[in-house]
């Protein structure tokens, strides 16, 4: 099979996993209805461009930063959990392919291989993504993350509750992730079983609720900056600045938690508005073409998370699949630019959509 693009991933990664289709349906589900899980796909294909003409684009310069640190596109690798289910060098495959293309990785606390791994994996800028079950859980991940070199901290905070994912309960998730776990590798979760660093029981750690005075929280404990991820409306944009958010990733857990919440596209132009260039806006969900990216950054984003289609370039092929992801992706990015009149990045206004 000539695998062109991520569709074509997809495809195949789906006959790559048939034999463990709990997996399949764990990574691709959304919850309820999955309305928002299709809706995050639509908006991108609403939009529509509006290119411009006889402008040099011999060469596009698709170069930037993110919070300082040098990326080659403005494509990074958003967190998802359970790399190992898809290819059994699982989230350090990812990581080595990530390095190759120049790009950022954001390693994921429900990670099938330890940060630590993943970091030394990376060899390079890597963000870390934080749930706050308790702040003893959390705190030992922190310290753990800034040990590692991670440079900033992502909180995902659209998850106070696990969203009613219906494939996952008729699949007994909770019971085949427990047995496939450690066959795979137990990543981050061993912070999540009360033991001490010394190997016994602690006092019971209090739940923590997911609220902005957790934000404040983290932010007293560390010095990495803390990006929020799971912001949808120029309310909370505004919060997010008041609370010292160094970025805000406009999100909604790829469908994945609340279902009927609005499109991520839909969600990105009041968000932008809101921040008004004070903290770098990115936005994950639905991505799949490189109009897709060049979309988003004529909306406002500064960059793009890809989430299902790298799990999928891993499934097919490991390392070298989700290196080819990102390279299809780049290669479709750098066409789209060239065909709508954009050499560099700066010129992608919100002027291209209509």
């Amino acid at each position: 099979m000539q695998l062109m693009n991520l569709f074509d991933y997809e495809a195949l990664a789906a006959q790559r996993m048939a034999h463990i289709p709990w997996a399949w349906d764990y990574y691709q589900g959304g919850s309820d209805d999955e309305v928002t899980l299709r809706a995050n796909r639509a908006a991108f294909e609403r939009l529509r461009l509006r290119p411009r003409v006889l402008v040099d684009v011999s060469m596009c310069d698709l170069r930037t930063s993110v919070l300082g640190t040098a990326v080659s596109m403005p494509i990074l690798v958003a967190p998802t959990a359970g790399h190992g289910l898809a290819h059994p060098e699982a989230e350090c495959a990812t990581a080595r392919a990530v390095r190759r293309a120049e790009t950022l990785m954001i390693a994921s606390t429900d990670s099938t291989r330890s940060l630590e791994e993943i970091a030394q994996a990376a060899q390079g800028p890597c963000w870390f993504q934080l749930y706050v079950e308790s702040f003893r859980q959390a705190e030992r991940l922190v310290r753990r993350a800034e040990a590692a070199g991670y440079q900033a901290l992502v909180l995902t905070v659209d998850a106070p509750r696990r969203g009613h994912r219906e494939r996952d309960l008729r699949n007994d998730l909770g019971k085949q992730l427990a047995a496939i776990y450690p066959a795979v590798g137990s990543g981050n979760q061993a912070l999540l079983t009360g033991e001490s660093e010394h190997g016994h029981e602690e006092e019971p750690d209090p739940i923590a609720a997911l609220t902005w005075e957790t934000v404040s929280w983290l932010r007293s404990i560390t010095a990495l900056p803390v990006l929020l991820k799971g912001i949808l409306t120029a309310e909370d944009a505004r919060l997010a600045l008041d609370y010292g958010a160094a970025g805000i990733v406009v999100s909604n857990h790829g469908g994945r938690q609340l279902d009927g919440a609005v499109a991520t596209m839909e969600a990105l132009p009041e968000v932008v508005e809101a921040v008004a260039g004070r903290c770098e806006v990115y936005v994950d969900g639905g991505i799949r073409r490189g109009t897709d990216v060049l979309k988003a950054l004529a909306v406002g984003a500064r960059a793009v998370l890809l989430g299902r289609p790298i799990l999928w370039g891993l499934a097919v092929d490991g390392e070298e699949g989700v290196y080819h992801v990102l390279h299809v992706l780049r290669a479709e990015l750098d066409l789209a630019m060239a065909l709508s009149g954009c050499p560099t990045l700066e010129s992608i206004t919100r002027a291209l959509i209509t």
